[in-house]
């Protein structure tokens, strides 16, 4: 705001009782305080910015002032003068006060003055002739206005300055019109750092995601791609910009129609064009809202199908725990299946486990995936004698929305897609009916599944690892397994010894035990007697490991208080529960053979002999039904 000529006497007189104040002589000629060279070098380096931002409008001022003789000086907040430009011989004359860079023109050093009393009084001054403090300075007029930064601080002067008979109000105004263009810029500056420090803190959230993010104008052409969104679509970033989504997203009208309608789009699957080939993702849509609500653009984000997989295995246990370092041996038996095993664990070949119940078939299966290059992905694990016939084949190749009453919106991934990657384990793979065998080979052989309810052909890479109690060859030639089945998992085969077979293994597996079942229990870890321990190392667990494991959880629970013959009396009457069990079901149960034939007779004849539909009516598999053909001479 201008000052009129009262608060301008005001602020001169103030200035000079300051001056005396500070102990300037009147009859001073040159600033008490002046920097060396050295000291003005490390000045001006510290003030750089504000040299840089104010040197473009001091050469403009120099161009419209240089046949007037006038001088333009820049000072810092302290009054230190950093340049000056302008009339030769004005800037002589000038010289001859010390009134040069590295000067200090504050009210201390060299009293009242434009660029001193600016700073001191925080206002536009000019000062001309006498008004100056010292008389040295009588003979010039200084107009100076003072800089602030985006704060409102104070960070230096432009002043503007000639001898006092070209005194003018108009010299004022041009300085302070000068400086308010300066602190624009400063200002304008200030804002662009900022909206660049915003953008950056932006990109380096949109980075840290492991998403993929695209955003869009409302022509729903791409305006930016984070790191993930590139690789994901193998296509560099500077071709992405400004290209329309619906390249990426051929399905994009109907999402873009469903949003329209007020839809929420989220965590819907859909194809996305990449730079090799189409792939299905998982994407979730988000209007961008500026001022009034009004949708300003897209965002659109991008999930993997397999990493989705791989987060759904971390948090639901589908994950290999043990590795070949959590197996307690010592037997050159055990030695030679583990660096067999090591062998072929990267080998993306189908391995098929054969061992008696106990002996730790998952734990190799699950070590094997460890040390392979697909560790980093899903173990995904499937009981197939688990699970009830009708239900295996949905849970290994997923199914489609409406595939069947109570189907989940959207569908659900099978076993084989969640082991994308990685490794699908079939244990017990001999309870397999027949029927899902041939689909399950088919699956094998072609690397991709259909989910049921579904026609779409889903490419899996799995590495398979089947495990088996059973005598498959055996099983094969009962009707109970296919032999292209048998050949297709036992590329690698891998046979693991019964617990009497590496008895040397048994006394190390049993101080294992009994130091994992203490911490468990938290009870400290019992003695055992020496003949007890002979005992245990020569008995045959025909249960292998398991029995062992349960048994040392027994002695731990009762602090060793347990004979060997206690041991073996439990075991023998869980096997005379057993054989009784057996008598029942050869002595008493022919009564119920006898409805079971009848009610067999009674469906297959409703069925008009069609054995499908009698295996369905009855709720068994078809390979059941025959056995109970043979079983009744049904024919």
């Amino acid at each position: 705001m201008p000052i009129n000529e009262k608060e301008h006497k005001n602020i001169i007189n103030s200035s000079h009782q300051r001056s005396e104040i500070y102990g300037v002589e009147k009859k001073r000629i040159y600033s008490k305080k002046i920097l060396t060279e050295n000291e003005l070098s490390s000045i001006k380096i510290k003030k750089q910015r504000l040299i840089e931002f104010a040197d473009p409008f001091i050469d403009s001022l120099y161009e419209i002032l240089k046949e007037s003789g006038f001088i333009i000086l820049l000072t810092d907040e302290q009054g230190c003068i950093l340049k000056i430009q302008g009339n030769k011989q004005i800037i002589r004359a000038a010289q001859n006060v010390n009134m040069k860079a590295g000067a200090y023109m504050d009210e201390e050093s060299i009293g009242t003055n434009a660029m001193g009393t600016a700073i001191k009084e925080d206002v536009s001054v000019q000062v001309t002739a006498k008004e100056h403090f010292i008389t040295a300075y009588h003979k010039w007029t200084c107009s100076a206005a003072p800089i602030h930064n985006t704060d409102g601080k104070i960070i230096g002067t432009l002043n503007l300055t000639a001898t006092s008979d070209k005194v003018h109000p108009h010299t004022l105004g041009l300085v302070k019109s000068t400086v308010k263009a300066i602190e624009i810029k400063l200002r304008n500056q200030f804002i662009n750092n900022q909206l660049v420090d915003t953008n950056q803190f932006t990109f380096a959230i949109m980075n840290s995601v492991e998403f993929g993010i695209f955003a869009l104008d409302l022509e729903n052409k791409i305006q930016y791609a984070n790191d993930v969104a590139c690789q994901t679509v193998n296509i560099r970033r500077r071709e992405l910009i400004d290209k329309h989504i619906s390249k990426l997203i051929e399905s994009w009208g109907v999402i873009e129609r469903e949003i329209e309608i007020g839809k929420n789009i989220r965590n819907e699957d859909v194809l996305i064009n990449t730079s090799l080939k189409k792939e299905k993702f998982s994407i979730s849509v988000y209007p961008i809202k500026g001022r009034g609500d009004k949708t300003i653009g897209i965002v659109i984000s991008v999930r993997e199908m397999q990493r989705i997989f791989n987060i759904v295995n971390k948090y639901t246990g589908m994950q290999a725990h043990y590795t070949f370092d959590d197996i307690v041996y010592k037997s050159n038996k055990m030695l030679e299946i583990i660096n067999y095993s090591k062998a072929v664990s990267d080998s993306p070949s189908t391995i098929l486990i054969q061992g008696d119940s106990g002996t730790g078939k998952e734990v190799f299966a699950q070590s094997i995936h460890n040390a392979s290059s697909r560790s980093e992905h899903g173990f995904v694990a499937i009981n197939c004698g688990a699970i009830p016939e009708n239900l295996i084949e949905s849970e290994l190749f997923g199914y489609e929305q409406g595939a069947f009453t109570g189907a989940k919106k959207g569908g659900h991934p099978g076993k084989f897609e969640l082991a994308n990657k990685g490794t699908l384990f079939l244990d017990e793979i001999g309870e397999m009916h027949v029927d899902m065998q041939v689909k399950l080979l088919r699956a094998i052989q072609e690397g991709s599944v259909v989910r049921v309810g579904g026609e779409k052909l889903i490419t899996v890479d799995v590495r398979i690892i089947a495990a088996t109690n059973k005598n498959l060859l055996n099983e094969i030639d009962k009707g109970n397994f296919r032999r292209d089945l048998y050949y297709r998992l036992s590329v690698i085969p891998l046979q693991i010894p019964l617990l009497k077979d590496r008895r040397e293994d048994i006394p190390l597996l049993i101080k294992f035990f009994l130091k994992q079942k203490s911490l468990k229990l938290t009870k400290k870890i019992p003695s055992i007697d020496k003949n007890l321990l002979d005992q245990l190392n020569k008995y045959d667990w025909p249960g292998n490991i398991r029995e062992l494991e349960n048994f040392i959880e027994k002695i731990v629970n009762l602090d060793g208080k347990i004979s060997f013959n206690e041991f073996v009396e439990d075991n023998s009457n869980e096997k005379s529960s057993l054989q009784s069990l057996d008598l029942i079901d050869t002595q008493v149960l022919h009564p119920i053979d006898f409805i079971e034939e009848k009610l067999i007779i009674q469906h297959f004849t409703a069925n008009n002999k069609n054995v499908s539909k009698t295996s369905k009516s009855l709720g068994i598999s078809r390979n059941t039904l025959y056995q109970k053909f043979k079983k009744y001479n049904i024919t």
